[in-house]
């Protein structure tokens, strides 16, 4: 297993850190791993509700389908997916006011396949994404 976080603050309102993360027709404008979604952007967002998302890993071409696992709206945002190669993948946005700024936190979780094989490797390049796609997303937000 590989488990893998990043956290910025955001020179934003949580509301409008919110309507952004939530909202996948600019998902490519700040994400970094996104490349499309094979089955047109999801247009709402529930618990349970699932979408398909090509992406880039370690610069190799993924796809995976995502559940949508806890939503708190303004809040939290966490999903599961399923990847090539029985890789399971979740990820967590936890967002958290601060003044006129909100602290946004990604954690996510890589498990089975072969992420054994690759921890290290894997671990380096998905916080280096998240951390430039924070980056990227206080600059679409701000």
């Amino acid at each position: 297993m590989a488990e893998v976080s990043a956290e910025a603050r955001i020179e934003a309102p949580a509301e409008k850190v919110w309507s952004t993360i939530t909202d996948f027709s600019v998902y490519a404008d700040w994400s970094v791993t996104h490349t499309g979604f094979p089955k047109g952007v999801p247009a709402d967002l529930a618990e349970g509700d699932t979408y398909a998302e090509s992406m880039k890993l370690m610069g190799f071409p993924a796809d995976v389908v995502w559940t949508v696992a806890e939503l708190v709206e303004g809040r939290t945002f966490a999903t599961t997916g399923k990847g090539p190669m029985g890789v399971k993948i979740k990820n967590r946005y936890t967002l958290t006011p601060d003044g006129e700024a909100t602290t946004v936190r990604i954690d996510g979780e890589f498990s089975g396949g072969t992420v054994a094989m690759m921890a290290g490797k894997l671990k380096e390049s998905a916080t280096a994404a998240m951390n430039e796609s924070l980056t990227k997303l206080n600059g679409l937000v701000a």
